[in-house]
This record gives structure tokens, C-alpha cells and sequence, in this order.
């Protein structure tokens, strides 16, 4: 068995294939359903992460791991068999830490992205390493060239804590299998997901010290050391759009690559000819899902005006028959936001609604009988232009702006005014008039009635201010490869 997979010792570093305490002691988790204390993890400090980024330097640079997919691969399923023998644990852990409901680890916050290793490790052994081109003959040299694809080196892993188990598989499983070395830097409210997943890649996998480094801390800055560190050669953040740029930023003076996976303000676009009682009260569900705290859910619903009552309509009775409870329940689709800053952030944007003239037409309160905990009501927000901020800005709660529009190409401008362009939907009948305004929605994702985007073998990111570079698929599999040519006489 392996070690207490909630460590209540703090033993929540991986440094070089070593489980350790914190230089800075040990920080408190707590459960955001109830605001009890969980437990404890690690509080790294700059000399924990530049332990960690030395660990993962040395074996890059000194061990075969880059060059043998087939044992990368290997490795890979023996830590997807390890958290699949642990998942009622991991499940318990991921309600209990990340208030994710039940009924979601089932999917997208566990199971999911845990059989999603078994893609990276086929695809390490599948991958086409090396690729021949036609002879050339440049300048009249006679030349036979060869592209080849390496690892990029030490990635650098910045995670945050809505989907925990999604994001840090969907960044550790294609570095791991494209041949980097990793460290880990996960969110201060969700350290014991991360930390889970050190505990098992130690104990139960083969992967060599140094491969796969996890650093929990307290200190949100700790990251930056990642992205200013010269030993490493890619950062890969996902988060908030003004912490990217942060990132961006720190990278800039090493030029070393970036992945950024940021916000999103995606507008679920519903055309007239469309069932307008199925196609709004989709929305309305979705937008509660894991209580709104997901970059790529549809936060603005864009309606024909000619029908708008009777959207507001049913997108009202939908979110009212939508309780924030518990989210240990199996019914339970809205559970908690992640702290009590982020209920505070969320009930400031539905405060800033009202002031700025709309009207909150469900919700906007806290849930009666949720004394405890972090919770917000599901919430309509109408009467608001596009150009008001509550439309503009991602505010991570269960909250749904709905917006009236005349005709497609309006419904298509409204979409686009937005610096993000993460997702979104398209719900309709005719085909072309479909194709047209999914062709002129500038989003990296769109679902077309009800389609679903997410899968480990489709590309995930976003145009604009949403970020930089795919995640999931083998494009997100080739963010953590370089690219090299070499040349032979022919």
C-alpha cells in the first residue's frame, strides 16, 4: 500500500524521487463545501523549487528517459494503473479538497483524465520521430534531410485548482511521454490532488528520480521561479489571463516557450430558428456547472430579440430548479466556489450588475441553509449591454448574462467583442447559416446543439486574450516537442 494519500505529516514534496516536508513548514487545506480544516501539505520555498528544477535538469540531462518512449510508455501505464487501484481515495480527496461534485469525478475531475494517460503512452510509442523529406538539391547540393522531434527539456508546470486532476494530467502525461522532465507547481487550495499523484508516480511506477518533481506551497509566487529559471525550457500555465501575462513576461528574459491555457467570457449563441426552450435551458445548466468555475464554460447567453421573453423565460425556471448543495451528493450538479475570496469576487460582479443598472432575475444571493461553506446561488443577470463589464469579464461563478441580438451577423459582432476566445455554442437548424456563424466566431472550441468538444484525442485552447498553444490531442502533445533538421550528402 502506499503511503496515507492524505498526508497529514506534510510529506507533499517530490524532489527527485524523494517525499519531503517544506522548507517553510506546512500550510492548511480546508473543504470548501464546509470551511472545515483538512489537513496539512507542504509550504515549499525558493530553495524546495530550485531543488526541484535541479533534480529535473540532471535527469533530463543525464538519463536515457528522452530517448526510450517505449519504457516513457511503460511508465505512463503504471502510473494510470496506480490511480485507478487509488481512485475511490483520489475521488474522496477531490470532492473533499476541490468541492468537485460527485458526479463529476465520474468524468472530467478523475476517471477521465486518468484513462486519458493510457493516449500520451500510446502515442509515445506510435509517434513518428523522425520523418524523411524528398531529396533537395539547395544551391545544387544534392541533399538528403531529415526532421526530427526531441523533448524540449525541463517543463515547468503551473496548475490551478478548479479541475485539479484534468489540468495536471493533461500537462504531466504529454511532457512525460514526449520525453521532458517535470515540476509540478500546483494551486495552494488544491495541494493534495497534486500531491496524491507524487505519492503514487514514487511509489508504484518506475519513472527515475528527478523525472517527475511535485512542489506545493502556500506562496502562489513560487511559481515564478519556473518561468525565470534558465535550467528550464517550457512553461506551462494555466489560470487567470493577468497571471499569464505575469508569466509571459518572467519567461521573456530566458526566451524559453510558453504554453498558456487563460480565461474565457464564451457566449452560447442560440439562432431563431433554433428550439429555444431546449437550446436556454442547456445554458442554464451548464453555466452551473462545478458552480461556474470552469474557463471554458458559456457564460453570456446571446438570444433573437423577437424571442427573448420567452428565453428569459425558461433560462430563469431552469437555474431556479437548481439548488448549490453538497457536492458529496450524486445529485448535486452546483457545488461550492473554491474559498471564501472567490465568493467574495463573485457577489462583488453580481453587487457591480445591479449598480450598473441590470437586473439579477434569479439568484444572487447566498443559498438558504448553506451557513457553512462557499456558496452562491445560481444567477440570471439581464438589461445589461454587452460593453458592461459583468458581460466582459470572467467571473468564475455560476452566473449567466443573457443578451438580445437582431440577426446572425449581430449575434456573430456580440460574440466577438470580447477579448477572449476560449468556447462556446451554436444552437440552430439550417446548416449554412450554422457553418456561417460558427465560421465567424473567432473560439478555439465551439459545441454545435449540444456537440461536445472534450476528448483526449481533440486540441483544447483559445484565440485572443484565451491563450497560447493546444492542450490535449497531438497538437498538445507536439507543445512539448523542438523541431530539428538535419541534413545528409544524398
Amino acid at each position: 500500500m502506499p503511503s496515507n494519500l492524505r498526508p497529514d505529516d506534510g510529506c507533499t514534496l517530490l524532489i527527485d524521487g524523494k517525499l519531503s516536508k517544506g522548507s517553510g513548514g506546512v500550510f492548511a487545506t480546508g473543504n470548501p463545501a464546509t470551511g472545515e480544516h483538512l489537513g496539512w501539505a507542504a509550504d515549499a520555498r525558493t530553495e524546495d523549487m530550485a531543488a526541484a528544477i535541479a533534480a529535473a535538469r540532471t535527469a533530463f540531462d543525464d538519463t536515457g528517459w528522452s530517448t526510450d518512449p517505449a519504457f516513457r510508455a511503460r511508465c505512463l501505464r503504471q502510473l494510470r494503473e496506480a490511480l485507478r487501484e487509488h481512485i475511490e481515495e483520489l475521488r474522496e480527496i477531490t470532492i473533499a479538497e476541490a468541492g468537485a461534485p460527485r458526479m463529476l469525478t465520474a468524468g472530467p475531475h478523475l476517471e477521465g483524465p486518468v484513462h486519458d494517460l493510457g493516449f500520451f503512452a500510446d502515442l509515445a510509442e506510435s509517434y513518428s520521430w523522425r520523418t524523411d523529406l524528398p531529396i533537395a538539391e539547395p544551391m545544387g547540393m544534392r541533399t538528403r534531410r531529415q526532421l526530427r522531434r526531441e523533448a524540449v527539456g525541463v517543463v515547468g508546470a503551473i496548475t490551478p485548482w478548479n479541475f485539479p486532476h484534468q489540468i495536471n494530467l493533461a500537462k504531466v502525461g504529454p511532457a512525460l511521454a514526449a520525453g521532458n522532465t517535470v515540476v509540478l507547481k500546483p494551486a495552494p487550495d488544491t495541494p493534495w490532488c497534486a500531491a496524491a499523484l507524487g505519492i503514487l508516480a514514487a511509489e508504484h511506477t518506475d519513472i527515475p528520480p528527478g523525472v517527475f518533481n511535485v512542489v506545493t506551497a502556500a506562496d502562489h509566487l513560487i511559481g515564478a521561479q519556473l518561468a525565470e529559471d534558465q535550467r528550464v525550457d517550457l512553461v506551462s500555465f494555466t489560470g487567470s489571463t493577468a497571471t499569464g501575462r505575469s508569466v509571459m513576461a518572467a519567461a521573456a528574459g530566458t526566451v524559453k516557450k510558453v504554453f498558456l491555457e487563460l480565461g474565457g467570457k464564451s457566449a452560447f449563441v442560440v439562432l431563431d430558428d433554433a428550439d429555444i426552450a431546449a437550446a436556454c435551458a442547456m445554458a442554464a445548466f451548464s453555466v452551473c456547472v462545478h458552480a461556474g468555475q470552469g474557463c471554458a464554460l458559456s457564460t453570456r447567453l446571446l438570444v433573437p430579440r423577437s424571442a427573448y421573453d420567452r428565453a428569459l423565460e425558461v433560462t430563469a425556471a431552469t437555474m431556479s430548479g437548481i439548488r448549490a448543495g453538497d457536492p458529496a451528493d450524486r445529485r448535486t450538479v452546483c457545488g461550492p466556489l473554491i474559498s471564501a475570496r472567490q465568493r467574495d469576487r463573485v457577489e462583488s460582479y453580481i453587487a457591480l450588475a445591479r449598480r450598473e443598472g441590470g437586473e439579477v432575475v434569479i439568484g444572487g444571493g447566498r443559498p438558504a441553509g448553506r451557513d457553512e461553506g462557499f456558496f452562491v446561488e445560481p444567477t440570471l443577470i439581464a438589461g445589461l449591454p454587452n460593453q458592461s463589464r459583468v458581460a466582459q469579464e470572467e467571473i468564475f461563478g455560476p452566473v449567466l448574462v443573457i443578451l438580445p441580438y437582431d440577426g446572425d451577423d449581430e449575434a456573430i459582432r456580440i460574440a466577438n467583442d470580447s477579448p477572449y476566445g476560449l468556447s462556446g455554442s451554436v444552437w440552430g437548424t439550417d446548416p449554412e447559416r450554422i457553418d456561417k456563424v460558427v465560421s465567424g466566431i473567432r473560439t478555439g472550441t465551439l459545441g454545435v446543439n449540444g456537440g461536445t468538444w472534450y476528448s483526449v484525442d481533440a486540441p483544447f485552447g483559445g484565440y485572443k486574450q484565451s491563450g497560447i498553444g493546444r492542450e490535449m490531442g497531438v497538437a498538445g502533445f507536439e507543445e512539448y516537442l523542438e523541431t530539428k533538421l538535419v541534413a545528409y550528402p544524398a
